[in-house]
């Protein structure tokens, strides 16, 4: 469980930095860069202390990856009001379930 819960603290953190790095503006803003180094950092540490403990990498990514773009999409919406459109909906439906097939994947070559 705690795998889990560190992996979800490493996407938001994540998330923090891929959204400082919008507001840094290609890089200009010295606040939003120093966020943005931070976010990454601990993302990084963190998926590292998941896989660490025993999460198979593919997994981790793919959970990372898909939930990352997820939360993008929907904090961009509340943050920026940028628009979801059905095919962003569909993208995302399509990556859930790649990530589904992944850990099916890993999972069934592990028993």
């Amino acid at each position: 469980m705690l795998m889990w819960i560190l992996l979800a603290l490493a996407i938001v953190a994540e998330v923090f930095a891929t959204i400082m790095l919008k507001l840094s503006d290609g890089l200009s803003h010295a606040l939003p860069v120093l966020g943005l180094i931070a976010g990454y950092a601990l993302a990084f540490y963190l998926e590292s202390q998941v896989i660490r403990m025993g999460m198979p990498m593919p997994v981790t990514y793919a959970v990372w990856a898909g939930g990352g773009i997820a939360l993008v999409v929907v904090a961009n919406r509340v943050l920026f009001s940028e628009p979801v459109s059905a095919l962003t909906i569909g993208g995302m439906v399509l990556i859930l379930a790649g990530v589904l097939v992944v850990q099916m994947s890993v999972t069934h070559q592990t028993a």
